[in-house]
């Protein structure tokens, strides 16, 4: 089978446009991306929508328009002409309605498979931003995916997410011989405030065997009520997407972290799992208890202090975070993962996060013979604590000159694990080096 695809020079990307695409008199960037004025019929206040083509043949599409019909309009344009096998979207609640997108989408390309995520930020082209939407699109040439929703996370059991896994695996052994030829990894988005991540990433890594679990959970910039998933038009809640996608390019899932743990340990003593409430740390208060172990007065606990001083537990030799994502007024603190009584909790250090996610870029680069781009899934907590070191730029501008795309999430899941404060991804590497 001969596979075509997409390449460009940089600073010298072609830019595709569909014979009914409107215009809307725009301008050229000089990074090379493609950059043009949209208009918001309410206030007529100009807003970017942006488009960049990668080596590899993806093309990712950003706006911070509110108007879905303008942006559906975008992404049914730009998949039409460069043949998208599926797209990956990923929005502000803040921005754009779920269900306004949906039916956007359905509108103007309703031919058009996709997955799409609520955020708590997001990683466009630009570096890290906040209250926008971001849409990525996987050329045929180059990817063949097959995704499914797995609905009431409150009651599926593991055997009945299993089945679903194996189901999947099946559909993409049928389907095609492209498929079957190509290395694979699978992709997760879980409803942020489902409370089941643990359990679905690993009944998900069980069903996959030996494919690649890389993903995040879905986040509600902040307001911690309700992220939302759609998969092909269904809205939803309480569910998690899983995407298989075989590839003929280079790939590497990795993960990167900026804590040491210290000699300061938070025995759980009392609990509410149910709801990953901690109710005492040592058998006192654990908003008192944890205040006292950073150094600072209960009142003044902010997500900022939350990020800016993780706590982290021993599984297997190696240390993982486990977030705090809020203090409540009973003095209780709501978790961002599992929590139980017994476990013991160390307080960490961070490190420097630039140094530390630039090495981890560094590492992937030289594995795959150069980055082409990067799917990233981000914690919201990294964000707060770039922002209170005052590293954000740094951050943003690390991204952007890596090419990293994603978002902020609630939670990263990596293989076999549910992770927090972490950042997740899958880099592609160059087409020549697949060649």
């Amino acid at each position: 089978m001969r596979i075509l695809y997409f390449r460009s020079a940089p600073g010298n990307r072609a830019i595709a446009k569909p014979a009914d695409c409107v215009e809307y008199g725009g301008r050229r960037s000089g990074n090379g991306h493609d950059i043009r004025a949209n208009k918001a019929s309410s206030g007529g206040t100009p807003l970017a929508l942006s488009r960049t083509h990668y080596g590899c043949g993806v093309v990712a599409l950003s706006t911070d328009s509110p108007e879905a019909d303008l942006f559906a309009h975008d992404i049914g344009g730009e998949a039409q002409a460069m043949g998208a096998a599926f797209a990956l979207i990923f929005f502000s609640q803040a921005l754009i309605d779920p269900d306004q997108l949906a039916a956007a989408l359905r509108r103007h390309a309703p031919w058009l498979s996709y997955a799409a995520c609520s955020t708590a930020g997001e990683i466009t082209p630009e570096g890290l931003e906040e209250g926008q939407a971001v849409a990525i699109l996987l050329p045929a040439a180059s990817f063949s995916v097959d995704a499914i929703m797995i609905r009431d996370l409150a009651t599926a059991g593991m055997s009945d997410i299993t089945v679903q896994v194996e189901m999947l695996k099946r559909v993409r052994r049928e389907r095609d011989e492209f498929a079957r030829r190509l290395d694979a990894f699978a992709l997760c988005f879980i409803d942020g405030m489902s409370f089941a991540e643990e359990a679905v990433t690993s009944a998900l890594h069980w069903g996959l065997d030996n494919i690649p679990l890389i993903g995040g959970s879905a986040g509600d910039d902040m307001k911690f009520e309700t992220t939302t998933l759609i998969l092909n038009g269904v809205v939803a809640h309480d569910c998690a997407i899983v995407a298989l996608v075989a590839t003929d390019l280079p790939f590497h899932v990795f993960k990167s972290e900026n804590f040491v743990p210290t000699g300061e340990k938070l025995v759980v003593t009392a609990s509410d799992p149910d709801r990953r409430i901690v109710k005492e740390f040592n058998a006192a208060g654990a908003a008192d208890e944890f205040a006292a172990a950073i150094g600072i007065d209960a009142g003044s606990l902010s997500p900022m202090s939350f990020a800016s001083h993780p706590v982290v537990v021993r599984v297997g030799g190696e240390y993982y975070c486990r977030s705090i994502q809020k203090v409540n007024a009973d003095g209780s603190l709501t978790f961002f993962c599992a929590i139980d009584d017994g476990i013991v909790l160390t307080i960490a250090q961070p490190t420097g996060m630039v140094e530390s996610t630039r090495e981890a870029l560094r590492h992937v680069g030289e594995r795959l013979g150069g980055i082409d781009m990067v799917l990233g899934f981000d914690c919201v907590l990294r964000r707060l604590d770039a922002r209170n070191r005052q590293v954000f730029r740094e951050m943003s501008e690390l991204y952007r000159a890596n090419n990293v795309i994603g978002f902020g999430t609630y939670g990263e899941q990596y293989r076999s694990m549910h992770l927090n404060q972490t950042f997740t991804g899958i880099a592609f590497g160059h087409r020549l080096a697949a060649e």
